[in-house]
């Protein structure tokens, strides 16, 4: 394969596509860049630093690429906030989240940050709210039998999660997903290693991007235990390819609630050497 194609005419050897190569696969000489590897992460980098847009990579075309005037940059102040502003939603609207909108949240975290580019992570979408029950009723089963050994007996989150147990059979009460109208579930192969770390910085993304469109979501904690657990019932709900894993969940819907306020953290602590 003729990874790396140089248009000679736009080039001007400045050397950029080769510094920035996370791999080494880009290597310069009099007549510019050219491959010297094949160990291409498919990146883009190459393709994407050109100031002349004269490199074009066969895994990263530059025809699949968006030119950029500029960068768009936020203030710092305008960044803190945006930043800060973030909140786990649990109180969500009695409303259908359109799959469209889905959708375009997914599209965006597709683009988050992978180990060595190995990308890997899909996602399950259940917006059926009799599926999303039958989700809460095992995961609270599940739950109830967790807690008589360890690893969640005697810890901090006993009485917190027997608490909601206790809740959810009293009165019915979804303490799983809090009644969100929909669940993305991200599912990697069992194989991919990075496949947990991939799919938290692909949920960081949807959570930062949800408000823009006018959604809440929430990391789902128990799900995601009672998922790692490899809990019978929940993955015959879920009825999943046999060669993938459940490695995170996200509730999403419309915030029922807008908050007013940042809240404070504790203090910064650093260590310097």
């Amino acid at each position: 394969m003729n990874l790396i194609q140089v248009d000679q005419e736009k080039c001007i050897k400045c050397g950029i596509c080769a510094e920035v190569c996370p791999t080494g696969v880009i290597g310069l000489d009099e007549n510019g860049p050219k491959a010297i590897g094949q160990f291409c992460i498919a990146c883009g980098h190459c393709v994407a630093i050109c100031p002349s847009a004269a490199l074009d990579n066969a895994k990263a075309p530059l025809v699949n690429q968006i030119a950029l005037k500029r960068v768009p940059v936020l203030d710092e102040d305008t960044a803190a906030i945006f930043l800060r502003s973030r909140r786990s939603v649990r109180e969500f609207k009695r409303k259908v989240v359109a799959r469209e909108s889905i959708q375009q949240l997914l599209n965006i975290a597709r683009f988050a940050q992978t180990s060595s580019n190995s990308q890997g992570v899909s996602y399950l979408v259940i917006d059926d709210s009799q599926t999303l029950s039958s989700i809460t009723a095992v995961t609270v089963d599940w739950a109830e039998e967790a807690l008589k050994q360890p690893p969640w007996a005697g810890t901090p989150y006993e009485a917190h999660l027997t608490a909601h147990i206790v809740d959810y059979r009293r009165t019915g009460k979804d303490v799983i997903l809090r009644d969100a109208p929909c669940l993305i579930i991200p599912i990697v192969d069992k194989n991919l290693t990075v496949g947990k770390d991939n799919t938290y910085y692909s949920l960081a993304y949807a959570e930062l991007y949800a408000p823009s469109i006018g959604l809440g979501t929430c990391i789902t904690g128990f799900f995601d235990a009672c998922a790692a657990s490899g809990y019978k019932p929940l993955l015959e709900i879920l009825k999943l390819p046999e060669n993938m894993q459940v490695t995170g969940g996200l509730m999403v819907g419309y915030p029922k609630y807008t908050y007013q306020r940042l809240v404070d953290r504790n203090p910064l602590q650093v260590i310097w050497r």
